[in-house]
């Protein structure tokens, strides 16, 4: 299978602004793939944020196995973390994160209005391509104030958002420094935080098969009559059939069927779908022990 790998120009760059803009920041708001939460995580992002609080939001929790996700939030709050789960693109999910927030900053907030000081506090949106922190802050504001968009890397460059009692940084999706765990490389793939012209799309889809046949076989047969047993191949041969992706001859259509599993997997189509295990939030530290 073909190495997936990230190119750290323009990444490092953001990074630079980032250590920069941070110091004008009073708190940070880190957004994470719900699905794939240890996956979205750069940690050398955290490393910025000194003794800044943090609030860990797992965005498109609508999308993602609930009781996976009431798991990893109970042992991240176990651990001294901050965290909420969130569906920036529902308003109902979106009312839970603004009290979250001002949690986040109440001490600071609190310091300030005991001097007469009423500035808005400001808070850096942070995280992976595609993860949705453009879409939180427009929620958050109530207008289209960020760009958003289905692909990695829509946002570019820093952009400041007035919200209420809060200004809002929205930075640009910067990946780890390091793609050296090539399982948590494959599933941004997976949910689009990497850019699908650089990947093997084939590679992908019957790596997705795959996985998808380990942890959630039944979604599988319910989507696409999948039985079990099968090779990832095969199991993409029944995509076709099941789809009516048909060449002349009575060849399958495999390029417009693994694009579509990939698209019902990032549209939920799929069912909800949670790759990461607690074990690899430990790993990459989102999940802290109480006594580490």
């Amino acid at each position: 299978m073909k190495v997936i790998q990230w190119f750290p120009g323009h990444m490092a760059k953001a990074v630079r602004m980032m250590e920069e803009n941070v110091k004008l920041c009073d708190a940070v708001l880190f957004v994470l793939d719900a699905r794939c939460p240890a996956a979205s995580f750069n940690a050398r992002l955290l490393s910025l944020t000194g003794a800044k609080p943090v609030l860990f939001v797992l965005n498109k929790a609508d999308l993602a196995d609930a009781r996976k996700s009431d798991s990893f939030i109970a042992r991240m709050r176990a651990g001294g973390r901050k965290v909420i789960p969130l569906a920036a693109n529902l308003p109902s999910s979106m009312r839970t994160l603004r009290p979250a927030m001002e949690d986040l900053v109440r001490e600071k907030a609190e310091r300030l209005k005991a001097k007469g000081n009423s500035k808005p506090l400001r808070i850096m949106v942070a995280g992976i391509p595609n993860t949705g922190k453009s879409t939180v802050i427009n929620g958050l504001s109530g207008a289209k104030r960020a760009i958003t968009g289905d692909k990695a890397g829509v946002t570019r460059g820093k952009q400041w958002v007035k919200c209420g009692g809060f200004d809002l940084l929205d930075t640009p999706g910067t990946m780890p420094p390091s793609c050296e765990n090539q399982v948590l490389a494959r599933r941004l793939a997976y949910v689009g935080s990497i850019n699908d012209d650089i990947l093997e799309m084939d590679e992908i889809a019957l790596a997705l098969l795959e996985e998808m046949e380990n942890a959630y076989p039944m979604s599988l047969k319910e989507r696409y009559g999948i039985e079990p047993g099968l090779t990832p191949l095969e199991m993409l041969e029944s995509v076709c059939k099941k789809r009516g992706f048909m060449l002349r001859g009575g060849e399958y259509d495999f390029e417009r069927g693994e694009r579509a599993l990939i698209d019902d997997l990032r549209k939920g189509k799929l069912g909800r779908i949670t790759f990461d295990s607690e074990e690899e939030l430990k790993e990459v530290g989102l999940i802290v022990e109480p006594n580490g």
